[in-house]
């Protein structure tokens, strides 16, 4: 392998979620058939005191959950279970080997998305400050480096606008479809018109609890069959557009 750091004898190493042992493979052959059967190659436990927000977020996604080791993670994973591109998230896909500078480097990179519209999508999430330190962005660059020669995408993602996750953490309360009718579900959607604002759906008698109502309409704007600007405050007031339809 040619590159600024000059990564060799690179390889990745899984937890099989089959076999439920470690497998190791070089780099080079690495297939998104092979990656997508791993499960998290870290585990954590709760204790007192711990520097770190740890959980498991259950992804509309996945119909799973996935686990995360911040709340930056936390983060990033909304936004990746509200994009319909993303089909399957996989938290702390695998080891990465290398050797770099003569030396070698291990990284587990936080989360591996797989979509329907681009390559393989690599995403470590430091915080801004983190990459002003030089050991981070050392091995996030060689990180980069081997990422980028498969031909896939790599991404370093930090601190998003606080009102975006704001408005998602709002909307996920709502993303179970099975939580919701789909015959409603298409009622709604039908009812609703292209360029009126939220609160004229929201409030419309459809011969339901204004309850039920009100909820089918947010799980629709989580799936973007319905569709508002996340960057804005969410009001009554706020345009409302259709989007691709998703209901069945």
């Amino acid at each position: 392998m040619a590159g600024s750091f000059g990564p060799t004898h690179a390889v990745a190493e899984i937890r099989d979620r089959t076999s439920l042992s470690e497998v190791a493979i070089p780099w080079g052959c690495a297939t998104t058939d092979f990656l997508s059967c791993a499960l998290p190659w870290r585990t954590f436990r709760w204790r007192d005191g711990q520097r770190h927000y740890s959980g498991t977020y259950w992804s509309a996604t996945n119909r799973d959950h996935v686990i995360y080791e911040s709340r930056l993670e936390l983060a990033r994973l909304l936004f990746a279970d509200y994009d319909v591109a993303v089909r399957q998230v996989i938290a702390q896909p695998f080891l990465l080997r290398a050797i770099v500078n003569r030396r070698m480097r291990r990284h587990v990179p936080d989360f591996l998305l797989f979509t329907d519209t681009v390559p393989p999508v690599v995403v470590d999430v430091k915080p801004a400050h983190r990459l002003e330190v030089e050991k981070v962005r050392f091995t996030l660059d060689w990180t980069r480096e081997l990422v980028e020669e498969l031909g896939w995408r790599y991404e370093v993602w930090t601190e998003p606008p606080e009102l975006s996750v704001m408005n998602l953490r709002f909307l996920a309360g709502f993303r179970n479809s099975d939580r919701f009718d789909p015959e409603l579900l298409k009622v709604v959607r039908r009812e609703a018109v292209s360029d009126c604002v939220l609160g004229q759906v929201l409030d419309r008698d459809l011969g339901e609890p204004p309850y039920r109502v009100r909820a089918a309409v947010v799980h629709l704007l989580w799936r973007h069959d319905l569709e508002v600007d996340i960057t804005q405050p969410l009001r009554t007031s706020s345009p409302l557009m259709k989007g691709t339809d998703h209901v069945q």
